[in-house]
């Protein structure tokens, strides 16, 4: 991710001034109130995914508020969904008031007024998915009552979006500019998905998007659960409701299937357990069994196919590199 800005690298006179220049150009254009401005610090970190924006961002203590004199100015009509990871954040939008606290999301509208304010001692830190407001298929008169409401991120469709969103920032070191593109919109499905579980509009979402959101949701339980031996399609279909015959066409659109997506989750951390030098007296075996190969003897056939080495040559190679 560009880092846009970090405060520590200027003098604490000019932060401030920094922080609101810099966030109307990346996010929108908005009004401070800083209680210690001398004592102020914050970042934002940014990167592009297809039609979207995703920011990390952290700061000290500020009020903030868009006013509509603001919106008539510059509105670059987005809907932004953030996911709070550290402090209380409150945020006041169409009437509602959300208190919010780490692993909660927010929605809220650059084309309404709204204000919002981190008052915890070490602030507050947040993801930030942001994106044009005409690429939600759901209607505004949907969207609109659940803006400055608190949506839970502990489980369900709330817990993939969190989930996703977490995971995105982690890979994005390693993301081409064509896994940007797809990422982008399938993140502005899952976010979509998420709104359509409160509001009981699911219906109206377009088959694609309920097949995006299903199948970031079906990943994020199957990596979840990658240490269970019993972890198999039919199993995998029953946990969410759908036959095999559609589950295995949910990862047919996307190019893989889900014995393939489970093999590769398995086989990626026992390399990267194999790898660790705190389990090198770790048996092998017992790697194996950590994540779903029961048996010493399928860990090493799965092993070998998809490295060209068994378990114990692999670690023995990468240990004399």
């Amino acid at each position: 991710m560009v880092t846009v800005l970090d405060t520590t690298c200027l003098p604490p006179a000019g932060r401030t001034t920094a922080w609101a220049e810099t966030t109307a150009l990346a996010l929108v254009n908005t009004r401070f109130r800083f209680p210690d401005p001398a004592n102020f610090g914050a970042f934002i970190r940014a990167t592009t995914l297809g039609p979207a924006q995703l920011s990390m961002m952290s700061y000290a203590q500020l009020f903030s508020y868009r006013s509509a004199q603001l919106i008539r100015k510059s509105d670059p009509e987005l809907y932004q969904i953030a996911m709070i990871t550290e402090g209380e954040q409150v945020i006041e939008q169409a009437g509602n008031r959300a208190v919010l606290e780490p692993g909660d999301i927010v929605v809220y509208d650059s084309s309404r007024p709204f204000q919002a304010s981190a008052l915890g001692v070490r602030g507050c830190s947040s993801v930030l998915l942001q994106f044009p407001r005409h690429l939600m298929p759901l209607p505004d008169k949907v969207v609109a009552p659940l803006c400055g409401t608190v949506l839970s991120g502990a489980a369900g469709v709330g817990h993939v979006f969190c989930q996703t969103l977490v995971s995105m920032v982690a890979a994005e070191p390693e993301l081409s500019v064509h896994d940007r593109q797809r990422l982008g919109t399938t993140v502005i499905d899952v976010a979509t998905a998420v709104i359509a579980q409160h509001t009981d509009r699911a219906p109206l979402l377009q088959p694609e998007t309920r097949k995006a959101a299903l199948y970031s949701e079906i990943t994020a339980y199957i990596s979840r659960h990658l240490h269970d031996p019993d972890l198999k399609p039919t199993a995998v279909a029953a946990v969410h409701n759908i036959s095999p015959r559609y589950l295995h066409r949910v990862f047919q659109d996307h190019g893989t299937t889900v014995n393939t997506f489970i093999r590769q989750g398995r086989i990626a951390r026992c390399r990267r357990d194999l790898l660790d030098p705190a389990l090198h007296d770790t048996p092998v075996s017992a790697i194996g069994a950590r994540w779903g190969y029961a048996r010493a003897s399928d860990f090493t056939r799965a092993f070998r196919t998809a490295t060209g080495m068994t378990p114990t040559e692999y670690r023995g190679s990468n240990s004399r590199a």
